[in-house]
């Protein structure tokens, strides 16, 4: 990172917030499944199932709690998502069967959705020039919290007690109120109507509605590492399960090195759609040497692993990069938390259906399921430059649409 902090007081009040919001993600990302799995002794298909149906529920929510965060003022909009999850976080540890699993991850991925749309126009507000460049200094923060998280998740998925889990489960929840308090600090921001201006203005912009589908195609990606491959290598490869905390550590400090240096490139939506088509063949090579981790020796299932993660991170790195700038440069400012909560819908698909697609093909199906998951990536990443030149077009048309008589 070009520099440890941020130029002015209040992005480092957003910045501060964000890190501690991560570390307790930290735990949960790295150890999260494991918990419902081993600690509470739901099968990994209704583990799965669950995930899924939370992801639908908070599929719209983020569209309207992005709104009103653009009416009624970000700040105190986004620390009310974080109140809600630290609540319904806490609320893991009473989970004792599949339907109460369901409803108290539903409300924390409900609120993760609305608090990420909420957040936007923080970002826009205070982010400069360029609120992507912050946007991408904020995702290299996040993983600086969410490796100090995996270090600790690592030592619970290790000992392996419904007791070390608890303790991780209650920590995320003490970090979600932390990160709500710390945005005490920030001064509000508030927006008034915008007269003249249709009121749900993002679900009328058909490209943007195309790249935001396609974005959640891709951003299934994220929970290959967070669903997949921890369930992959404790159940089909011979290598250590301490690695589970190794493969999120390495993946985040290589986020944390590179991410604002990677998007700093990606200055335009065509060359997000670019990286898109990048991202989308490192997936393809990272799935594939996943799936050739089982049935070999220890140290070679580790060896293939973390070259993979390296890989996949990569992949990452232009798949966030190119994902900030087309969200934010073809968004208007006056309805940012609006459009990025529609942009959030891709996020929102990921967590709907990416675990029980994931587990399905990768963990159930096996090695032809990650080649199938690495091909759909590719395809993927392919189209985006086309969505990106036909939402370009259409602003365009939109411009001259204003500018003639």
């Amino acid at each position: 990172m070009p520099h440890l902090l941020p130029d002015t007081g209040p992005q480092r009040v957003v910045a501060a917030s964000n890190f501690v919001y991560t570390v307790g993600s930290g735990l949960y990302l790295t150890a999260g499944v494991l918990y419902f799995t081993q600690a509470v002794r739901l099968p990994a298909s209704q583990v799965g199932l669950g995930l899924g149906i939370a992801g639908l529920l908070s599929l719209a929510v983020g569209i309207a709690v992005g709104h009103l965060a653009d009416r009624r003022g970000a700040r105190g909009v986004y620390a009310a998502t974080l109140v809600v999850q630290a609540l319904a976080t806490a609320g893991f540890v009473l989970v004792d069967g599949f339907w109460p699993f369901v409803v108290a991850v539903g409300a924390a991925t409900g609120a993760k959705a609305a608090g990420l749309a909420a957040r936007s126009p923080l970002i826009r507000r205070y982010g400069g020039d360029r609120p992507q460049d912050f946007r991408a200094y904020l995702r290299a923060v996040t993983n600086v919290g969410i490796s100090l998280g995996a270090l600790v998740a690592g030592w619970a998925v290790q000992v392996g007690t419904a007791t070390a889990y608890e303790m991780l489960v209650i920590g995320n929840a003490i970090a979600f109120a932390a990160a709500a308090a710390i945005l005490a600090f920030l001064p509000p921001v508030r927006s008034g109507p915008v007269v003249g201006k249709p009121r749900w203005i993002a679900l009328r912009d058909r490209p943007y509605l195309l790249l935001t589908a396609l974005d959640g195609v891709m951003a299934v990606q994220f929970k290959v590492l967070t669903v997949a491959i921890p369930l992959w290598l404790v159940e089909a490869t011979t290598a250590p399960r301490w690695l589970v905390s190794g493969t999120m550590v390495l993946n985040t400090v290589i986020v944390v090195a590179f991410q604002v240096r990677a998007s700093r490139g990606i200055d335009s939506p065509t060359a997000g759609g670019a990286a898109y088509r990048r991202a989308g063949v490192a997936f393809l090579l990272s799935c594939s040497l996943i799936s050739l981790s089982a049935g070999i020796p220890a140290w070679a299932a580790a060896t293939l692993l973390m070259t993979a993660v390296v890989v996949h991170t990569v992949g990452e790195l232009w798949h966030s990069g190119g994902g900030f700038e087309m969200s934010f440069a073809l968004a208007p400012e006056h309805a940012t938390g609006q459009y990025l909560g529609v942009f959030g819908l891709g996020a929102g698909l990921s967590e709907a259906v990416g675990p029980s697609v994931l587990i399905a093909l990768c963990i159930t199906w096996g090695r032809p399921g990650w080649y199938l998951v690495g091909a759909v990536f590719a395809l993927t990443g392919l189209t985006a430059p086309l969505a990106v030149r036909h939402a370009q077009r259409d602003r365009r048309r939109a411009l001259l649409g204003v500018q003639l008589p």
